[in-house]
């Protein structure tokens, strides 16, 4: 069985492996989610995660599956999004970033139990709001967070993370209504 928690030290290759798998998807046209080796997302990426506590893993069998950061910041761009919950108190809003799962273990719901695990720890942590992106480009992780009852508020042009001309779907659900 699968277990979420906070990441660690050690963690930290593992996550750069299962970034390093996405991106060698991406660069032969196995998958389409927008990234750019080298630029995001990096080694450095898990690293500052760590850093900030912000950092969680779920690891099954003792190997990390999946990984994601989980906190209360909001991404420049998302200034421009026509959120439903714009009132929103910035304190009460969670954010889901860069949510990867090892795509050697893709279609096993690990995506899905990570997504309910950060909705049932933002409830925990007094934030009944939720956020979070993806590229445009990423089909797959738009019908997931769709079946997952995430509303898309809008799509935002900018530069992300360093990579240029993104197409930034923004995504939110209020919980407990």
């Amino acid at each position: 069985m699968a277990e979420i928690r906070r990441g660690r030290e050690g963690d930290i290759p593992r996550i750069a492996a299962i970034y390093d798998c996405i991106l060698q998807d991406e660069e032969e046209g196995r998958r389409t989610v927008g990234w750019i080796r080298g630029v995001y997302p990096t080694e450095a990426t898990a690293r500052e995660a760590l850093a900030a506590g912000d950092l969680f893993v779920m690891a099954e069998g003792g190997t990390v599956v999946a990984a994601a950061r989980i906190n209360r910041v909001q991404a420049p761009a998302y200034a421009d999004a026509p959120w439903r919950c714009a009132d929103a108190p910035a304190e009460q809003v969670m954010v889901l970033h860069t949510l990867v799962v090892d795509p050697a273990r893709g279609g096993r719901g690990y995506g899905a139990a990570f997504v309910r695990f950060y909705e049932r720890y933002a409830l925990e942590n007094g934030c009944p709001y939720l956020r979070m992106d993806t590229n445009a480009k990423n089909a797959a992780a738009r019908r997931l967070y769709g079946r997952l009852g995430y509303w898309e508020a809008g799509i935002v042009p900018c530069v992300f993370n360093g990579i240029p001309d993104v197409q930034l779907v923004c995504l939110e659900k209020k919980l407990g209504d």
